[in-house]
């Protein structure tokens, strides 16, 4: 089955994700981590955990999580080959331009201010369309 890995850790925001997906149709499993370390268990198959298989075709990020951030977790990301590619979608509340350039800087394929609302955050119309296409 396709799947999403989204990794957040206010529960809020995760809730709000998959609301979404539910409300949208979208017919992916959702994965969820709280951190960037659960989320690359996830990926590899680390500490116990079974790897998602097949790896998400798309991978939403918050960048301000414990343990391992957004940034760590995307430059960590991209040093295993079977990884770098998958699209990653950054989540955040940090309208900072430095924390932009540095995700972009990493790759990222679309960059989402939260909170999240699918129906009126006009500032992600362009990040959604990119995202649902992918998802199709």
């Amino acid at each position: 089955m396709r799947s999403v890995l989204l990794l957040e850790d206010d529960f809020f925001d995760t809730m709000v994700v998959q609301k979404s997906f539910a409300k949208f149709n979208v017919q992916h499993k959702l994965y969820t981590a709280f951190n960037g370390i659960e989320g690359l268990d996830l990926l590899l198959g680390r500490g116990g955990v079974p790897a998602i298989d097949p790896l998400p075709e798309v991978i939403l990020l918050d960048l301000n999580m414990p343990k391992m951030n957004g940034h760590e977790f995307l430059a960590e990301l991209r040093n295993y080959p079977q990884l770098r590619d998958i699209p990653v979608f950054v989540t955040t509340t940090s309208s900072m331009d430095v924390d932009r350039l540095n995700a972009q800087n990493l790759g990222v394929s679309g960059y989402i201010l939260k909170p999240i609302d699918f129906e009126t955050n006009n500032d992600m119309v362009d990040s959604m369309s990119l995202l649902e296409k992918l998802l199709k």
